[in-house]
């Protein structure tokens, strides 16, 4: 019996200890709230959002949104620079785009991660590949890499990317990443309501086995050739690397994978062919 009332208490001692935890995070986060609220937005920050091709066809409501929950988002994680000193260009631009990617869904998101570590240029990491028994050991090169708490990006190319409007984006793509890793898999399927998962795995799984097929072939690439064959690598590559286009390149997207897009649509909760279209013509090439 005593055995019995020590566990329960221990259980109700954990329980207080994590309702405490869950009050102090809502306090804290409403206050930094208040706080943003009571600001003004840094004038020098606009300078650089403005040179994004997103932010200036973001209607002006979705831009006062996007503002507040970059500001959030800066406060709230740690960023730290890597043999390179940080700067506020850096973690504006970082955080715009890392809110921009979930500016449609209404719930907090990219609580599991804690931080984002900025390099100067591309990194320099070993990588294994294993077929069979066979396991091969080698040197990549890396924009960026997730690993669930923590987002690495290479600024030199995410600078470049941020202002430009080809289909490329290293910031979008790692922080997509985030997102698929939030149930604690990153296996291309991120945390989806129970009604849509079914939808998802039939459309998004079966156009991921297409283009593995194609890549695997080398030929008859037809409309995949949009997405690429770095998308073959596995489903979360395939999850990332669309997820670019579907804010790139939304107009094509839809046109040449209307199913694809519809699933992406109701996951970020934004009509990005009609507030973005495909970039480059939008606004025309930035090179």
């Amino acid at each position: 019996m005593a055995y019995y009332l020590g566990m329960m208490e221990f259980i109700l001692a954990v329980m207080a200890l994590f309702l405490t935890w869950q009050a102090w995070r809502w306090y804290r986060r409403m206050r930094l709230l208040k706080n943003i609220e009571e600001e003004p937005f840094p004038e020098p920050w606009r300078v650089w959002l403005k040179q994004t091709p997103h932010y200036p066809l973001l209607p002006e409501a979705m831009r006062e949104q996007v503002e507040k929950r970059l500001r959030y988002f800066m406060e709230s994680k740690s960023f730290e620079g890597v043999k390179t000193e940080l700067t506020d260009e850096m973690r504006v631009v970082i955080s715009f785009y890392a809110c921009l990617t979930v500016l449609g869904k209404p719930e907090e998101c990219y609580d599991i991660l804690r931080s984002v570590l900025v390099y100067p240029n591309v990194v320099v990491a070993p990588r294994k590949e294993q077929n069979g028994w066979i396991v091969r050991e080698e040197e990549a090169l890396l924009e960026g890499e997730s690993a669930g708490d923590t987002v690495v990006i290479a600024w030199h190319e995410a600078r470049r990317d941020a202002y430009h409007t080809w289909p490329h984006n290293v910031i979008i793509h790692e922080f997509a990443h985030v997102l698929d890793f939030e149930d604690g898999s990153a296996d291309g399927v991120p945390p989806l309501m129970l009604r849509n998962y079914r939808e998802w795995i039939d459309v998004v799984s079966r156009r991921y086995e297409e283009l593995r097929k194609r890549a695997e072939a080398n030929r008859d690439w037809g409309d995949y050739r949009l997405i690429g064959d770095y998308a073959a690598t596995n489903e979360a590559e395939f999850f990332a690397v669309t997820s670019e286009l579907f804010f790139q390149r939304a107009e094509t997207l839809k046109k040449h994978f209307p199913d694809l897009y519809h699933e992406y649509r109701e996951f970020y909760g934004l009509d990005t062919a009609q507030l973005f279209g495909d970039l480059d013509r939008r606004l025309g090439h930035r090179h």
